[in-house]
């Protein structure tokens, strides 16, 4: 045993003295697998679009990451520009609008509010809305919701 116990501690002091060259390497695991994870940025997703729900106006949509095969959530940006809007039209799933900037009017089911930056907007199934911008800047929105499989 105190043989085995000075071949152990021969090993360690002859390792450290050479490097780690005098110890076998280690197995190299493989490489991990791609789980899709990645960014976009806004130029790289852009399409100017009219607005959507037979809106008005000219929007600029950014659909992040729609070529990403089984992603559930939907994430959106849209920068509704001058006198452009989204139409009131039913609505079949939960979707949740936030607005990052600008000013603009949201209409649920048929009553029609204010809104601006900081303000998140849920519309729950069943409901009907629609966003209109107000003002001299865009509104831009971040939209969300669940996709269907």
């Amino acid at each position: 045993m105190i043989i085995r116990m000075l071949s152990a501690a021969t090993l360690t002091i002859a390792a450290v003295a050479l490097g780690s060259a005098a110890l076998p390497a280690a197995p190299q695991s493989a490489a991990p697998p791609s789980t899709g994870s990645r960014t976009q940025r806004d130029a790289d997703v852009a399409v100017k679009q009219p607005g959507p729900h037979e809106g008005t106006g000219v929007t600029t949509a950014y659909p992040f990451f729609a070529d990403s095969r089984d992603l559930r959530l939907v994430f959106r940006k849209r920068a509704l520009h001058q006198g452009a809007s989204i139409g009131v039209h039913a609505q079949e799933d939960d979707e949740i609008y936030y607005v990052i900037s600008g000013t603009g009017e949201y209409t649920l089911d048929g009553k029609t509010i204010a809104v601006s930056a900081g303000t998140a907007l849920l519309t729950r199934r069943g409901s009907t809305h629609g966003l209109r911008q107000t003002g001299k800047d865009d509104l831009v929105v971040l939209i969300t919701y669940l996709n269907k499989p």
